[in-house]
């Protein structure tokens, strides 16, 4: 099957580099569009003691922080320009889902470590992604850390 446009869902983590290979190499064989989307998560509401914290100044410091680690994740690969780098704030399904939308991707491809058992039942971003997505998914297999 040929892609059009192929959208890696990464967590910037050092594992991301296998994936972002296998999308990579897809990507050649298709002649595809690459683009690169991290998501950031919303900090939960804390509160101290009966007054609620305001959690904004942190969120944009997560927010920046996130910026700079995946401008330096993808200046690994020069096929992603600025404009096929997208950072996002919410939960990673629904944005994964809305961004491989919006964009016209037509397979999105994100890394799993297989798990099974009490993890598999707690989820993972992958898993998550597979279910209601608008395109095809590829689960590449994360090596366990040794």
């Amino acid at each position: 099957m040929i892609y059009q446009h192929i959208l890696v869902a990464i967590d910037l983590s050092e594992e991301c580099h296998p994936v972002m290979l296998r999308a990579q190499a897809l990507a050649i064989a298709s002649q595809a569009k690459l683009s690169l989307v991290h998501v950031v998560e919303p900090m939960a509401m804390a509160f101290g003691g009966d007054v609620p914290m305001d959690l904004s100044m942190l969120q944009q410091q997560q927010f920046d922080q996130a910026r700079e680690r995946l401008d330096s994740f993808a200046g690994r690969y020069p096929e992603l320009t600025p404009d096929h780098r997208h950072l996002v704030y919410g939960q990673p399904r629904q944005e994964i889902h809305r961004l491989a939308a919006e964009q016209g991707c037509d397979l999105v491809v994100v890394g799993s470590h297989g798990r099974h058992g009490l993890a598999l039942l707690l989820g993972s971003t992958a898993n998550d992604v597979l279910h209601g997505a608008p395109c095809d998914v590829l689960a590449v297999r994360l090596k366990k850390p040794e």
